[in-house]
């Protein structure tokens, strides 16, 4: 059944020929900088240069040209799918209607609304505006296109596959492939696997949202319970039926990576290109150089895809504080150091002649001090266990929180704020739609029962915000106070035992 089902898919991609009315063939390009440091020889497939800066454009135009006598176009998206729908209805002459989360930033929203789109503001998350949109079509009677889960949509993005071997004098050895839902992958992976079974192909996916993983290791898919917003372009709860069924068999190989590891790929592509691609733009590169590290490839033909280059820009100062972790050129560190003459000296000549990124100093007691640094490195992990290694032979009591999430999102900003008075203070992590007034609506879900005693909140232009509060909580309430969190809309973590809320906090 599955191989008849990739045949007519397979079918579906050479019969794709109508999307070059709307998307271009996307140039694929030679990476110099990547191929020497990585010694192989890398190309980018150049979607974001497509006119909704993403591949999305060529699955949504083949679908929609397809629709015998359409009466209107419904689709749900907080993003590319969405412009990739609005420009096709307007070149087509088609009336649309978009449905977006509330948490959609507004220059995404401008984007879809200056192609004459209708549209329509529905829920917290995608999975809310989906079901909305599926609601609303069935209503009015009008078309829906699902951004991924239809064989019309995997075939449009298919017709990347055709122009990866054209453009290519040899076929690759590798190519690294974005996914989310599973549209790209499916029909990318089923044309190369068709023409030349010896590509090997790898499904990238973001840490917090691997989906296809999960349906990997389960055997069919399945929701996850969670789902990372930082590459928004992929965060899906679950692969699509049709995606994975087309790609269960032929992927040989699937990994996930960090956000730190998509920062750092986000800025190897604009060293290279000087073009700055969204998360789940860089998803593929970043798979790629794990891959390579871990596998210990060389001399090899690698394709990579830049699938998307729809970037807010408020987000590029969380990117840029994350790449260097990323790249293993930055170790963040606690340290505790004497607190007497010279003691910040003898520190910072163990260091040697590494440049400091970060110091946050408070005076912790008549004794002691606690030090949040971050300090460049050159050769990697090794290098990041010599300097804690060598500042232990030292007598330093040091932690390593270059891993550590609370640190880096939350620790480092309120380097300082110690209180002796704050009994019975429980530290917990929360995540809730970044949109007016929500807030206030998080203040108001946690309640008055117990007393607030820290709080911290930081944009990082993203769709959702995040926040570290501190709660004074005894002992017998512990069971309450966590059965309300559970009955909350909001993604909670228990920090009160983090080593970096111990050191630099409590």
């Amino acid at each position: 059944m599955s191989d008849n089902y990739r045949k007519n898919c397979f079918k579906k991609i050479l019969d794709a020929s109508s999307v070059y009315d709307i998307a271009i063939k996307s140039p694929i390009q030679f990476a110099p900088k990547l191929s020497s440091k990585l010694k192989n020889r890398i190309y980018i497939k150049r979607e974001d240069l497509q006119p909704v800066f993403s591949f999305k454009l060529r699955g949504a135009y083949n679908k929609i040209s397809k629709i015998k006598n359409p009466n209107h176009i419904v689709a749900a998206s907080a993003g590319n799918h969405a412009q990739g729908v609005a420009l096709t209805c307007k070149k087509l002459k088609l009336n649309s209607t978009i449905v977006m989360p509330l948490t959609t930033p507004s220059i995404k929203i401008n984007a879809v609304k200056k192609h004459g789109t209708k549209i329509i503001l529905h829920g917290d998350t995608y999975d809310e505006a989906y079901q909305y949109a599926i609601k609303y079509s069935k209503k009015h009677n009008f078309n829906f296109v699902h951004p991924y889960d239809d064989i019309d949509v995997i075939a449009g993005q298919g017709t990347i596959g055709i122009e990866i071997l054209d453009q290519l004098k040899e076929h690759p050895d590798y190519i690294f492939i974005p996914v989310g839902g599973g549209g790209l992958l499916a029909g990318i992976s089923v044309y190369l696997k068709t023409v030349n079974p010896k590509i090997k192909i790898v499904a990238v996916e973001a840490e917090d949202s691997a989906c296809f993983n999960l349906a990997c290791q389960t055997g069919k898919p399945a929701s996850l319970k969670h789902v990372g917003i930082f590459a928004d372009g992929v965060a899906v709860k679950r692969i699509g039926l049709k995606t994975f069924k087309l790609t269960k068999d032929i992927i040989d190989y699937t990994l996930t990576v960090t956000t730190d590891e998509i920062c750092s790929s986000i800025k190897e592509l604009y060293d290279e290109t000087r073009v700055i691609a969204e998360p789940a733009g860089a998803l593929s590169v970043a798979g790629m150089k794990k891959y390579i590290s871990t596998h210990n490839i060389k001399n090899k033909n690698i394709a990579t895809i830049l699938c998307g280059a729809n970037m807010n820009f408020d987000r590029l100062r969380h990117v840029s504080e994350r790449a260097d972790i990323g790249e293993s050129s930055e170790v963040i560190l606690g340290v505790t150091i004497d607190e007497r003459p010279g003691s910040f000296k003898k520190f910072c000549s163990i260091i040697g002649k590494r440049s400091i990124t970060e110091f946050n100093y408070r005076y912790s007691s008549q004794n002691s001090a606690q030090v949040f640094v971050g300090i460049r490195t050159t050769k990697g992990f090794q290098e990041r266990k010599d300097i804690i290694s060598k500042l232990k032979r030292s007598k330093y009591k040091c932690y390593d929180l270059t891993d550590n999430e609370m640190a880096k999102l939350h620790i480092r900003y309120m380097v300082g704020g110690t209180s002796n008075d704050a009994q019975n203070e429980r530290i917990y992590r929360f995540m809730f739609p970044e949109k007016p007034g929500e807030l206030l609506n998080f203040l108001n879900a946690i309640g008055s029962k117990w007393n607030i005693s820290l709080f911290h909140y930081r944009n990082h232009g993203a769709d959702f915000g995040r926040v570290l509060i501190g709660l004074q909580v005894k002992e017998s309430e512990l069971g309450s106070l966590e059965r309300h969190f559970s009955s909350l809309k909001y993604e909670f973590h228990n920090e009160s035992g983090n080593v970096a809320y111990r050191q630099f906090l409590k």
